[in-house]
Order: C-alpha cells, then structure tokens, then sequence
C-alpha cells in the first residue's frame, strides 16, 4: 500500500477565488465533495471546511472566513453535475443546515459498496482495497474549528475528495456489471430526501438514561435537575453535553447525591476543572432536586395495535431473508421507517405504495407485489 503523492491544494479563502471555483465546478460532469465540522467539540456543531476535487485540482474553502458562500447553491443543485461524497448523510444535512443548499444528484461510493455487497466500505478500507492507497483516519475526530488548520489536516481534508472520482468510476462500472445501478441511485436519491430536525433541549430527556427501575423517585429528580444544568453548562463552554459531564456521572451524582463541594472530585466522567469551577452550581442543583417533586411517570408511547406490530414483523423476516439471499445489510433492502410506514398503511395494492418515502419506483416494481402479500397474508412471488 503506497502513501499518495498529492499536488497542493487550492485554498478557497476569498469571494472572488470562490466565485472562479463556483464557474469550474459548473463545467464539470461530476465533482467529488466532503465536509469537515466540529461536532465532537463544540455544542452545536457546524461545517468548518468544504472539500471539492475535481479531475483537474482539489479545493478547499473555508466558510468560517468567507461572509456568503451563496455562490456554491446552483453547483449543488445543478442535475447536470454529479456530487460524489462518502457517506453522504452527515455532509447533506450539515451543508442545508448550515446553509441550505439543496443538494443533488449525488453518487455515495459508501452507498455503492454496500449495494454491492462490500463489508469494509470506510473510505480509508476502500481506497486501501480497491486503489492501495493508504489514508489514515488521524484528523478524522479533529477540531476543525480551530485555525490555522496544519498542513496534516489540509493534506487529510484533501485525500478525502482526491480519489473519490476513481473510486466512483471503479464502483459504478461494478454496479452496471450486476444490474444494479438503478437500484443505487434510488438508494442514493434516499439520503438527499430528509427532514431538517431542529436541535432543541428537551428537559425531559433524562429519561433516557437510565432503565426505569435503577433510580428512585428522589434520584429521578436530582437527575433531571443535574441534566438540565448539563445542558447550560455545556452552552457556556460551547462542548457537546455528554463530553462535557458523562451520562455515567451525572448518575452516580444523582445515587450519592453529594452535598459538600470536596465531594465531587474523583467521580469518572467529571472533570477536576469543571468540579472546581461549576462545584456550587452542581450542589446546588442536587439540593435543589432534593427538594422538588419527583418528576411524573415516563412518558409514554401510545401502544402500536398489534395488528399493525405483526404486519411489521412479517416484514422484518422477509427483508433479513431477501439481504441474506443477495449478501448485504438489510436497510440496503428497505429502510427500517419504511417498512413501519408499510405496516400502518396496510396497503391493497402496489399503488398504495407510492406516498411512502423510501419506496422509489425500482423498489416498488422489485418488491412491491412481496409486500402487499404479505401485509395480506399471501404466498409471496419471489422478490427480483
């Protein structure tokens, strides 16, 4: 395996320099893209560096030094220029929520090697088996926020698009040797359709954390009031709230309920640092849950009637049996929401399908007679 020889970069750092790359992008039939954020360091995440190659040259623009990078948009959503990622999902909802570009059609090499039956589909194992090229997952967990970015981060930032147009050629020829490239690019087309979930605290996520009979009443509300100063915290120190104070800690507070400051040091998963600076606020919190109320019952899910559960199980057992028989993972067959939407619409014909997200046109003409048979209770014609 041979470590790659790369030219320099095109640093992307101006409007101008931005608006020539927007016009060559514009030109090309495909371009290989990725994004760097800073999620595992920051409260709320965003996309500090945007990769493009093209066959030509890489580029690297650095939207936290440019005030609009509007121009990027119709290149997006140009449908004559392919957008080649991997691992498309994270990028696609980083870059609409970031900047609301709308984003297609793109060609995931991840999501080609998984149609195609890979079972090391990280891009480092895939350059490394299809190419021999070596990349190493150094910067993968970095904080890009930070400035100036090193020359290894550049160098990684750019290996990541660099020979994604290869790769796509290599995978897409292999798609269209097995018949499986309309397949693909319903299963791609799949990533770009998503909701934008709005990132709020809910203070009743607590409940999440622990099984409901591992905590008493009193601890119930220690660790809601614990979670809730987590989340202020957090904000404050811009971190993401589970690094910041660990699930595991605030449970052992919540169970020891310390009340003296000296307590708080030692416990895993809370910092010295933040013991001594945040000490009073945490004490106080556990006090203050002390005295309250414990919280009411979990909330609760409405119960999904059974028939529905059962027409979802019959399901689940026929989508493992057709992802064994073709050697892949089973959503690669149809997403887990899909087959949920399937179980509730109980559908009487294949028509019934076609409002279901996750079920394009070659799904439904490949499995959909299997699937209103047996939400029917039916023999089944064999899918493909």
């Amino acid at each position: 395996m041979r470590q790659p020889q790369l030219p320099p970069p095109i640093i992307v750092a101006t409007q101008s320099d931005l608006l020539e790359l927007a016009a060559v992008l514009a030109d090309q039939p495909r371009i290989a893209c990725d994004t760097e954020s800073n999620s595992l360091h920051a409260y709320r995440g965003r996309t500090c560096l945007i990769q493009f190659s093209t066959p030509a040259a890489d580029y690297l623009i650095d939207p936290l030094s440019l005030d609009d990078i509007s121009a990027l948009a119709a290149v997006f959503a140009n449908p004559a220029v392919e957008k080649v990622f991997h691992a498309a999902e994270y990028d696609l909802i980083c870059l609409k929520r970031d900047f609301d570009f709308d984003i297609h059609p793109i060609f995931d090499t991840m999501a080609a090697a998984r149609v195609c039956g890979y079972e090391r589909i990280g891009l480092s194992n895939m350059l490394g088996d299809l190419l021999g090229i070596k990349h190493s997952k150094r910067h993968q967990t970095a904080d890009w926020a930070g400035r100036p970015l090193t020359d290894s981060q550049l160098r990684y930032a750019q290996t990541d698009t660099h020979f994604l147009l290869r790769l796509r050629e290599l995978l897409h020829a292999e798609l269209e040797r097995a018949g499986r490239l309309e397949e693909a690019r319903e299963y791609f087309a799949d990533f770009a359709d998503f909701d934008l979930k709005e990132e709020t605290f809910d203070p009743e996520g607590f409940w999440a954390l622990f099984r409901p009979d591992s905590l008493n009443p009193p601890q119930m509300a220690i660790l809601r009031e614990l979670y809730i100063l987590r989340d202020e915290l957090a904000r404050e120190n811009d971190s993401p709230s589970h690094m910041l104070i660990s699930n595991k800690a605030l449970l052992t507070l919540a169970r020891s309920a310390p009340t003296q400051h000296k307590q708080l040091f030692g416990i895993s998963g809370l910092p010295a640092w933040l013991a001594r600076r945040n000490g009073r606020d945490i004490i106080e919190a556990i006090a203050h849950g002390s005295g309250s109320r414990p919280p009411s019952d979990r909330p609760r899910q409405k119960p999904i009637p059974q028939a529905i559960v059962d027409r979802y199980t019959a399901l689940h057992t026929w989508r493992k049996r057709v992802a064994v028989d073709r050697g892949v993972e089973s959503d690669v067959i149809i997403s887990r929401g899909a087959l949920w939407a399937i179980a509730h619409r109980n559908p009487a014909s294949v028509d019934d399908l076609c409002a279901i997200r996750g079920l394009g046109p070659w799904r439904r003409r490949t499995y959909g007679p299997d699937l209103v048979a047996i939400v029917n209770d039916q023999p089944l014609g064999g899918s493909e």
